[in-house]
């Protein structure tokens, strides 16, 4: 009796019996692996969450409704950054031509080769291919990129194709999945604006919303967290970046434990305003629709195209600001030794290409040329920033910060100079935020400065080779205290005042209150504080600067005397002339021993001495120590230099105290020439000049003149000072006066 035969077969196994002699024969056929899965559908687009509005846009969104009309075809390439709004936009047109039912609407993803080419044999299937043909076309036996554009060619009704985050065009390229046709119209979005894939096409770059309408799309997503001014500087925070606004519009309607206004959430930005975005995003939300994640998928693309040295260039510049920076800054970075393993040229080329950064030109003034400069988005750098390993980010702010010094002008003297300063100002401000960052606990620990140091210290030990944060925070300082100084010489007094008082307090809170560096911050402010008119804070402040310096230093040190002639310069102001005749005369003989009678500083300190000796009314020998410093400053430092135009001010008003109108009338407008050449044309230390040389016409019978030049000087104390300033209440007071024929000319 023979056994029973049984046998069980798995999956794809094949189980053979027999009870006899049984001769079997297979054949093995292999075809190329097909597309994967279709996609449930090519006819709803596979979008995240797309805002309630979509708000501007009119040119583009113009533009391809006139491609979208009857008879319109073509192809039209969305470009820009990873959460500009690309996507957004292709979907409001799509679900548009959706409700005119004029034209068929297919939505395919292009993130890769296999769901492209699955989802374009679906729009072949959908418009009739027959399924063996399908198949066909799916296991290789035709070519699947024909097939499915004789289908589009030979369809019966126009239709619209969007092939969404076409990011590697490559992809369309290799099968020849971008055709232009007849029947319909393709849009496509991406990120590579510059592929030579898009030739022939329509390029759009997309780019932030207008403040305006930024703001209105937080309205539209949160009206209940803040109203239009609210929404307008949280839209300013967020650089107006569509997606930035979605997820903190959806986190802010969404809270259930806490309802915060936009103000609110604007104050909890810091220090990692990424992680706070992302709150916004559905849990499990892709790359691409995370603010810490967008980005990444740009960079991953150039690493796989031989550019690591892209994600190191855009790390570095996320240690500066969302502002046009100067390429030569940029360039130079070619020859650092911390950055000597990047191609900056072709790693800048990986970044534009990518729409991760943008190349703009920042405007000139006067004889200053226009500036190439390159620009990225705040968002994105905040991103980067929060991303960089502690250690590398260490390296990439010491970096920044020598890169930074070495594009500093040497003065302010020229529109030039004074053009790099206000574009480097805002870099400035920015590494030294994210030196403080990187030197400080993500939360407050409440722990003293020492402390805060020690951490910091015991923090980079951890990592042999790299800089403690505290040394970060010193080395940056450098720089951002020379921008500093640069700014108040230019003029540009709040800008110097904001990086002073910035620098002071990261160096209180790191370094401690006696060090060298926090006293230094301290003092940069005391000439700014002067200017500004705010005469009683700045001598409080500089006060406390100059007994530190006293204390760390010694009295006779140069620190301790320039904090004493700036604040003797404000005890001037305030009318506390038996305070600041003592402590000028320390500076002067201070000065004098240290550097020398010719010293440019002991000489300043001689002008003030003769500004400070006529307001006391100590007018004895006054004319002759005041044509004697002329004399020496020429000698000195040269008849341009602008404490000998300084010194021939002092003389003139001593002159035209003495009745001497024609003279100082003289003297003056040499002054005013010396001023406008050593400052600049609006510069507000001309105006001080100015205001001399109208009191001085009007003494000697020039009555037009020093009105017309009255009021010039009045309206740009007003306009640069503002209204309240000191120094533009006594512009007006003297053209009141002036204009009414009063007696005032001399004071």
């Amino acid at each position: 009796m023979s056994e029973a035969l049984y046998g069980r077969a798995v999956g794809q196994g094949r189980v053979y019996q027999a009870a006899g002699d049984q001769h079997i024969v297979e054949h093995h056929h292999h075809h190329p692996a097909g597309p994967g899965p279709m996609p449930d559908s090519v006819r709803v687009p596979t979008v995240g969450r797309t805002p309630p509005a979509l708000r501007d846009r009119n040119d583009v969104r113009a533009a391809l409704r006139e491609a979208v009309a009857p008879g319109g075809s073509g192809v039209h390439v969305l470009f820009g950054m990873g959460g500009c709004g690309k996507t957004s936009i292709a979907h409001a047109l799509f679900r548009e031509v959706e409700r005119e039912q004029a034209r068929d609407c297919f939505w395919v993803g292009c993130a890769d080769r296999m769901t492209l080419r699955s989802s374009m044999l679906a729009v072949a299937a959908e418009l009739g291919v027959p399924e063996g043909m399908i198949a066909a076309a799916a296991e290789g036996r035709r070519p699947a990129a024909d097939l499915a554009w004789a289908a589009l060619e030979g369809a019966s009704r126009p239709w619209l194709l969007v092939l969404d985050n076409a990011d590697a065009p490559e992809i369309l390229a290799e099968g020849g999945w971008l055709r232009a046709a007849r029947r319909g119209t393709v849009v496509v979005t991406t990120r590579q604006g510059t592929s030579p894939v898009w030739a022939g096409a329509v390029r759009h770059a997309v780019g932030a919303l207008p403040l305006p309408d930024a703001a209105q799309a937080l309205c539209d997503l949160a009206p209940e967290a803040g109203g239009p001014e609210e929404a307008r500087e949280m839209a300013r925070r967020l650089g107006c970046l569509p997606l930035a606004l979605n997820l903190a519009g959806t986190y802010l309607a969404q809270q259930v434990l806490e309802r915060w206004t936009m103000s609110e959430y604007c104050s909890r930005l810091e220090p990692d305003p990424t992680g706070l975005l992302d709150r916004g995003a559905r849990p499990g939300a892709p790359d691409g629709q995370l603010a810490g994640g967008t980005w990444r998928l740009s960079l991953d693309a150039l690493a796989a195209e031989g550019l690591p040295g892209a994600v190191t260039l855009l790390r570095l510049l996320a240690c500066w600001a969302a502002e046009p920076l100067p390429l030569p800054l940029l360039a130079a970075a070619a020859g650092h030794p911390a950055t000597a393993g990047v191609r900056v040229e072709p790693a800048l080329r990986g970044l534009l290409d990518h729409s991760l950064v943008a190349l703009a030109t920042a405007p000139g003034a006067g004889s200053a040329e226009p500036a190439r400069c390159v620009l990225a988005h705040g968002v994105l750098l905040d991103s980067v920033a929060a991303g960089t390993p502690h250690g590398e980010r260490a390296r990439l702010l010491t970096t920044a910060a020598e890169l930074l010094d070495a594009a500093l002008p040497a003065g302010a003297g020229s529109d030039g100079d004074r053009a790099t300063t206000r574009l480097l100002a805002p870099h400035a401000a920015a590494l030294l935020k994210r030196a403080t960052v990187h030197a400080e606990p993500a939360e407050p620990s409440g722990e003293s400065a020492g402390e805060a140091s020690g951490r910091a210290t015991g923090r980079a030990a951890d990592e042999p080779g790299v800089m403690d944060a505290a040394e970060v925070v010193r080395k940056v300082l450098g720089p951002v205290l020379r921008v500093a100084r640069l700014a108040y010489r230019a003029g540009d007094w709040p800008a110097a005042l904001a990086l002073a008082d910035a620098a002071a307090r990261t160096a209180r809170r790191v370094l401690g209150e006696r060090d060298a560096v926090t006293l230094e911050a301290g003092l940069a402010a005391g000439p700014v504080l002067l200017r500004l008119g705010r005469y009683a804070e700045g001598a409080e402040r500089l006060g406390r600067v100059r007994q530190g310096c006293v204390e760390v230093f010694g009295p006779d040190d140069v620190r301790t005397l320039d904090a004493g002639f700036e604040l003797q310069r404000l005890l001037h102001r305030l009318g506390r002339w038996d305070e600041a005749r003592p402590l000028l005369d320390e500076v002067l003989a201070g000065r004098a021993l240290l550097l020398g009678p010719e010293h440019t500083d002991t000489l300043k300190a001689r002008c003030e001495l003769l500004e400070l000796r006529a307001a006391q009314g100590d007018h004895a020998g006054a004319e002759a120590a005041a044509a004697e410093l002329v004399g020496e400053c020429e000698r000195h430092l040269g008849a341009g230099h602008l404490v000998t135009v300084w010194a021939r001010d002092a003389y003139a008003k001593e002159l035209l105290r003495q009745g001497r109108a024609e003279a100082a009338v003289g003297l003056l407008r040499s002054a005013l020439a010396g001023q406008r050449a050593g400052y600049g044309e609006g510069h507000p230390l001309v105006l001080g000049v100015s205001i001399a040389l109208s009191r001085a016409l009007y003494a000697f019978g020039e009555t037009s003149e020093a009105v017309a030049l009255a009021r010039e000087v009045a309206e740009g104390r007003a306009a640069i000072l503002g209204e309240d300033h000191p120094e533009t209440a006594a512009a007006l007071a003297w053209l009141d006066l002036a204009a009414d024929g009063g007696d005032g000319a001399i004071g």
